[in-house]
């Protein structure tokens, strides 16, 4: 496909749940000569036109990874600025996303952030926590395998208090524990900027997803880029370990 063809999606194959590794902040700000606080700001404003695109084509949820368990190794004034993004972003645009039935929701440990990013995100997913549109979660100070961890960590308490046998741990109820429990499996997952990894993001939700590796920095992934991912998990044969 080349990038003027047009995109006709089928509508009745639309992803539940896209997940976004938001990859390339830095580098495509370095390519401008900014400091890489720049990209992080310029990448806000993606997540705002995607997630809204994403409401508009029927996505029920979109998960975006802001900000990993590993990210606190970053020199320290980066980590400062990302902290303070979330109040530049919902200052902008959550009255926009409330008006588009956008709903907001977290994984991650928020409780590790500066007390003026907790209150900001706080408030966001109170003022649209009956919203019915997109559930647009952000994975913040998140890691897969710590959240795999503190899973494990509350089943093993419970068997030890006799809430639960443990027969009784299966498949659904490990994924009922999980913080992602709020959310369906992940159909898609995109990571921009062209690396080709995972880097410990939500390993137990993406067992059958679709992958897609995009070399396409973040600030400058738009809709018709969201467009071409789709167009790619729609003409995919997805057996899930079977046969058709």
């Amino acid at each position: 496909m080349n990038d003027n063809d047009k995109i006709e999606l089928d509508m009745n194959n639309i992803p539940k749940h896209i997940a976004f590794i938001m990859d390339g902040n830095g580098r495509w700000a370095k390519k401008r000569f900014m400091p890489r606080t720049y990209g992080h700001n310029e990448g806000t404003k993606t997540i705002r036109k995607i997630a809204l695109e994403a409401n508009r084509l029927g996505v029920k949820a979109m998960t975006v990874y802001a900000f990993s368990t590993e990210n606190f190794a970053r020199p320290d004034d980066e980590v400062q600025f990302i902290f303070k993004l979330p109040k530049t972003f919902f200052n902008l645009y959550l009255k926009e996303l409330i008006e588009n039935n956008v709903k907001i929701s977290l994984i991650g440990h928020l409780e590790k952030a500066p007390q003026a990013t907790q209150d900001i995100v706080n408030e966001a997913i109170e003022k649209t926590k009956n919203n019915t549109g997109l559930n647009l979660c952000f994975a913040f100070i998140y890691g897969s395998r710590d959240e795999i961890v503190c899973s494990a960590k509350k089943i093993a308490q419970s068997v030890k208090d006799g809430v639960i046998d443990i027969d009784d741990i299966n498949e659904d109820y490990f994924q009922s524990t999980l913080m992602s429990s709020h959310l369906p499996d992940i159909d898609l997952m995109i990571r921009t900027s062209g690396e080709q990894r995972l880097s410990n993001f939500m390993l137990w939700q993406l067992a059958y997803a679709e992958f897609i590796f995009t070399p396409v920095y973040w600030p400058d992934f738009d809709e018709h880029e969201l467009h071409k991912a789709i167009w790619s998990y729609q003409n995919r044969d997805r057996r899930y370990g079977g046969l058709k």
